[in-house]
C-alpha cells in the first residue's frame, strides 16, 4: 500500500512562486484595462477645464493646463439648461415608474407554468424585436393619438422593452420557486398579494438591473424628442445640449470667417467651443453616475441570474 508524499519545500516554492507570478500578471492586465477604460472620461474630464487650443495640439494629458471654468459658466447661465434638466428628470422618474409598472406584472404572469398562453403571447414580444412598423408609421401613430408634442410621448412610448421583460421573466422563473406560491395559496394569499408582497421583496437584484437600463434610456432618450417634441419648453437635457454644441460650432465658424484678417476671433471661438462640447458631455453624465453606486451591488446578481433567456 502506498501512500501519499508530503510536499518537499523546494515543490512548495515553486508552487508559491507560480501562484504570485500568476496574480502579478492578474494584476497587471486588471490595472492595464481599468486605465484604459477610465482614461477616456478623465480625459474628458480635463479637457473641459483646459485651454481647448492646448488639447486640439495633444498638450493635455494627465492634468489640466490652463484651468478655465468658462464652459461651465456658459452652460449654467443659460435658463434652457435648467429647464432641460427638469423635464428630463421628470421623463426619466415617471417613465421609469411606468416602465416597471408594467413590465414586472407581465413578467409575473408570463413566468406562472398554469398560464396556457404565455408562449404565444411571449413570441408575440420577441416578434417584435425584429420587426415593427417603421419610423413613419410609427410618428403617423403618435400624431393620430394625440401625442405629438405632447410632454406624455416621452413617458408613454416605449413603455416595455422586450429584452427586459424576458430577462425578469427568467429570473421569476429560475429564482422563485413554485412551492413557494402553493404555500402561500394554502394560506389564502391570491396572486396579487403574493405577487406584490413576496415576489417582488425576493426580486430586488432583477428591479434594479432593468430600473437601471431604463433609467439611463430615459435619461439619454434624444432621439424621441427630436422626432416627436417641437415646443422648446417641453425638450429634455439633450436636446438642449445638441443645440447649444450646434450653436457654439456656429459661432465659432462665422467668427473664424470674420476674423480672417488677422483678429484671431475664430480660434478664440473655437476655443470655447471646445471647453463647452466636454463640460456639456460632464453635466449630461453625471447624474446617471451619481445613481449607479447605490444599485451596484444588486446589479451584478441581476445580470446573471436573468442572463439565461429561455
Amino acid at each position: 500500500m502506498t501512500t501519499a508524499k508530503a510536499p518537499t519545500g523546494r515543490s512548495m516554492r515553486s508552487v508559491n512562486a507560480a501562484d504570485l507570478s500568476f496574480r502579478i500578471v492578474v494584476g497587471i492586465i486588471t490595472i492595464f484595462s481599468f486605465l484604459i477604460v477610465i482614461y477616456p472620461m478623465y480625459f474628458i474630464v480635463i479637457a473641459s477645464f483646459s485651454d481647448s487650443t492646448l488639447v486640439n495640439q495633444g498638450q493635455v494629458i494627465l492634468y489640466p493646463k490652463n484651468a478655465s471654468l468658462y464652459g461651465y459658466e456658459q452652460i449654467f447661465q443659460r435658463e434652457d439648461i435648467w429647464r432641460g434638466y427638469l423635464n428630463t428628470i421628470i421623463y426619466s422618474f415617471f417613465g421609469t415608474a411606468l416602465n416597471l409598472a408594467v413590465t414586472l406584472p407581465a413578467a409575473y404572469v408570463l413566468s406562472r407554468k398554469s398560464f396556457a398562453a404565455r408562449r404565444i403571447i411571449m413570441k408575440l414580444f420577441v416578434f417584435t424585436m425584429y420587426f415593427n412598423g417603421g419610423m413613419i408609421p410609427t410618428y403617423m401613430l403618435i400624431k393620430d393619438v394625440g401625442l405629438l408634442d405632447n410632454p406624455l410621448v416621452m413617458i408613454i412610448f416605449g413603455a416595455v422593452n422586450v429584452y427586459n421583460l424576458i430577462i425578469t421573466r427568467t429570473f421569476f422563473e429560475t429564482s422563485i420557486p413554485d412551492e413557494l406560491y402553493e404555500a402561500a395559496t394554502l394560506d389564502g394569499c391570491s396572486h396579487f398579494r403574493y405577487f406584490g408582497t413576496i415576489v417582488l421583496p425576493l426580486s430586488k437584484a432583477v428591479i434594479a438591473v432593468i430600473m437601471l437600463y431604463y433609467l439611463v434610456g430615459h435619461w439619454n432618450d434624444f432621439f424621441n424628442a427630436l422626432l416627436y417634441l417641437n415646443s422648446d419648453r417641453y425638450q429634455p437635457l439633450q436636446i438642449i445640449l445638441r443645440n447649444l454644441l450646434l450653436l457654439n460650432q456656429a459661432m465659432a465658424g462665422t467668427t473664424g470667417s470674420a476674423g480672417a484678417g488677422g483678429a484671431g476671433g475664430g480660434a478664440y471661438a473655437q476655443q470655447y467651443a471646445d471647453q463647452i462640447k466636454f463640460g456639456a458631455i460632464i453635466v449630461s453624465t453625471i447624474p446617471v453616475l451619481c445613481v449607479y453606486p447605490f444599485i451596484q451591488k444588486y446589479f451584478e446578481k441581476g445580470v446573471m441570474i436573468g442572463a439565461v433567456k429561455g
